[in-house]
């Protein structure tokens, strides 16, 4: 009984020991925390007097505290905080090499409120050295990872950045539209510090772009705010402008006074830097002292040189040998430095390149979201918009309505083709764009552009005028459907600039070589012209003429970049010729081959009487769309073929009617609710590998050919479809099933 009772009592003895043990485990732990806090606190404070040495010893410390615990999160933003220290006392390499460290430890923990902190911080550096679009890069990417955050309120610091950097470049507008924003969402999250910096900058832009009154009032309210907070170096930099604004005033007593003020805040500022700024000071008396202590070992041994020749040789050999070792000091540091900056450069790229992989990847994500978004939603009210107009264009519509129903499906087939060049714009920069050429009549083509336009024109009172050089042959072979898009886009900006006033369309040769031609195209208007300064840009994609012309007249600033690498596809060019209030004439010219008229004739709809021509009592057709009007126009087309055709609107009716029913053609839209097109086709494919299955969808077809083939689609037909194509893709698959049908019967 005695031998239980002594192991229950070296147990909880033992227990006991072990959660002391624990127990004071956890105290040093909290210790150490407290402790670091404690220096973080501690190097605010000094930063806050200028004592920039002490600070980021403080800081070192707390950086080893932190590596102790393991506490990445603090490492990181130790090393931002370092990296701003060694920035103030402009040693921007080590500034660098911090802010490198820091970025590598925020982007391992997906850090990402810190990692902006780091690339504001690394932005302002990179400004400091004159690197202002680098300096940019890393702003955006600060902003981008605020946002991704939801941490707006820490978008103010860098506005106010990029302000700065605009400055600098003298970009006034842009540093104005930065300033402005900052001030909101000072305002919004009390942020006086900020407030005070954005309001003083504004005051700078406004001085530069004479807007006297306005920068004195933003200089005065920043001053306001900095004096409440006291903020001095918000009080040095307010004053300087008030000094400049009196003196723009010719106020020259105030501008005395301002710049006395202004004067005395520097020198005091600057004693404070002066007394407190780094270590370089303590390094450069120590340098004093070493030599001081030199040169009084030289003049030891030159006075012991008269007592012995002996002494004299050991003064020599001495100071050869301090030479020496100097030398060899010297050029270990400088080695060591070159390696130091070397390393450090290699940081810094590294650092940027990750940067412009983050924001390239970024880029490419949304832009592949937006793509896709467009293609699609535009894309299918478009087969409705196409669609109803044909069906009504076949149902004898009254004579005064054919016109107007010719320029609708005029007007969709050229948004089809301006969605599908949106789409491809970096193919068009790429010259990756590929050339349609058809035969074409030259003169109706463009007769039908300015036809689709009228109704523009004359809602500004403007007319339309149509000049074809005579004897110039109406037939040509090129790219019918890039030219058309040329013309919009020229005739519809001159009709947008141009009010109560006449455009004339200008088609003229310019020179010939068998059937070779070149043509100029003139588009000319009397509106209100464009100035010398901004017709250097006319062609830059989203340039408009200012500010105040696109917010009247509306436009991307996409059209003429467009028009630029249409024209440039065709081998041709574009240019303006302008003049500011008297209008404005655009001419592209491009090389065309003429072709007789006469080799061109085709004969409309005829698949659509080759299906007639087939039996076709026994086909059956399941069309696959989940959108009403699209269900109601590919029904009616098919029944104008005297086909019929079962309806279903999701890819699990499809799969269960394909099993109880044999059909002839599936036509099956890609996204619908439920499993999409794709994965139906699929299931399909899995027991039965031989049905005729159309891809009838919206999406673009160069990113999916690769899963649509994978899938199992014997073809794809693109929403929304040109009907011949339709007829004739629909034709070849009867035709073979047909044939198919009758080869088993007769075996």
């Amino acid at each position: 009984m005695s031998r239980i009772k002594y192991l229950i009592f070296v147990i909880i003895t033992s227990f006991s020991v072990l959660i002391q043990a624990q127990n004071l485990v956890n105290e040093d732990l909290e210790l150490l925390k407290l402790n670091l806090e404690n220096l973080i606190v501690q190097s605010e404070l000094e930063i806050d007097r200028g004592d920039y040495y002490n600070a980021k010893e403080s800081l070192t410390k707390a950086l080893a505290i932190s590596e102790q615990l393991e506490d990445l999160q603090t490492q990181g933003v130790l090393h931002t905080k370092i990296a701003r220290i060694e920035y103030t006392v402009e040693n921007s390499d080590k500034a660098f090499l911090s802010l490198t460290k820091a970025a590598e430890i925020q982007r391992e923990i997906s850090d990402y409120a810190n990692l902006a902190i780091t690339y504001n911080m690394r932005g302002i550096v990179h400004s400091s050295k004159g690197e202002y679009q680098t300096a940019l890069d890393y702003f955006t990417s600060a902003k981008t990872k605020f946002e991704e955050e939801d941490l707006e309120r820490f978008l103010v610091d860098v506005n106010i950045n990029e302000a700065k950097v605009y400055i600098k470049l003298k970009n006034y507008d842009e540093a104005k539209e930065r300033l402005e924003q900052a001030i909101i969402l000072a305002n919004k999250y009390d942020l006086q510090k900020q407030l005070s910096t954005a309001l003083i900058y504004n005051g700078t832009v406004m001085e530069k772009t004479d807007n006297i009154a306005s920068a004195f009032e933003n200089t005065e309210k920043g001053i306001e705010i900095a004096t409440t907070n006291n903020i001095s170096k918000n009080l040095m930099d307010g004053y300087l402008i008030m000094s400049n604004l009196y003196e723009k005033k010719k106020d020259y007593e105030n501008a005395n006074i301002f710049i006395k003020k202004h004067l005395k805040l520097t020198d005091s500022l600057l004693n404070i830097t002066q007394d407190n700024f780094s270590p370089e000071k303590s390094a450069q008396l120590l340098k004093t002292y070493n030599q001081a202590e030199r040169q009084e070992l030289i003049s030891q041994l030159s006075e012991a040189d008269s007592d012995s020749n002996i002494a004299r040789l050991t003064t020599i050999l001495s100071i050869g040998l301090i030479t020496i070792l100097s030398l060899l000091t010297l050029s270990l540091y400088k080695n060591n430095n070159i390696r130091l900056k070397t390393n450090n450069m290699l940081y810094i790229k590294n650092d940027e390149l990750i940067v412009a992989k983050e924001k390239a990847e970024l880029a490419s994500k949304t832009k592949a979201n937006f793509l896709s978004t467009v293609t699609h939603e535009l894309r299918t009210p478009l087969y409705a918009v196409t669609g109803l107009t044909n069906m009504l264009l076949d149902e004898n519509p009254k004579p005064e309505q054919v016109q107007h129903l010719k320029s609708l499906k005029f007007s969709g087939e050229y948004l089809l083709t301006f969605i599908n060049d949106i789409l491809q714009i970096n193919k068009i920069e790429a010259n990756k764009v590929e050339l349609d050429p058809e035969q074409f009549n030259l003169k109706n083509k463009v007769e039908n552009v300015i036809s689709a336009l009228d109704n523009s024109a004359k809602t500004n009172n403007t007319q339309l005028h149509l000049n074809y050089e005579e004897n110039l042959p109406e037939s040509f072979v090129a790219d019918q459907l890039k030219i058309s898009q040329i013309l919009i886009n020229l005739i519809g900006n001159a009709i947008k600039f141009t009010k109560d006033g006449d455009i004339w369309v200008k088609i003229s040769k310019l020179n010939q070589n068998n059937d070779q031609y070149t043509l100029r195209f003139e588009i000319a208007d009397n509106g209100i012209g464009i100035s010398k300064e901004k017709q250097e840009h006319m062609f830059e994609s989203f340039s408009q003429g200012s500010i105040q012309i696109n917010r009247k007249y509306g436009g991307t600033g996409l059209g003429l970049s467009i028009v630029k690498g249409l024209a440039e596809i065709l081998k041709g060019k574009v240019y303006v010729k302008s003049e500011l209030g008297k209008g404005s004439s655009f001419f592209f010219e491009i090389p065309l081959t003429y072709a007789p008229e006469n080799v061109i004739k085709k004969e409309p709809n005829s698949h659509a009487k080759k299906i007639e021509a087939l039996d076709l009592s026994n086909i059956k057709i399941l069309v696959v769309e989940d959108n009403k009007i699209n269900q109601m126009i590919t029904k009616k087309i098919l029944n104008k073929m005297n086909l019929t055709c079962d309806i279903v609107e999701n890819g699990e009716d499809a799969v269960e009617h394909v099993k109880k029913t044999n059909y002839n053609v599936v036509l099956m839209d890609i996204h619908m609710p439920g499993i999409s097109g794709i994965e139906a086709t699929k299931i399909i494919r899995s027991f039965d590998k031989d049905l005729t299955i159309f891809a009838l969808t919206a999406v673009t077809l160069e990113d999916k050919m690769q899963e649509f083939d994978e899938a199992g689609f014997t073809d794809i037909i693109s929403k929304p479809f040109k009907q011949e194509d339709f007829e004739k893709k629909l034709y070849n698959a009867l035709k073979k099933n047909q044939s198919t049908s009758q080869a088993s019967v007769e075996e």
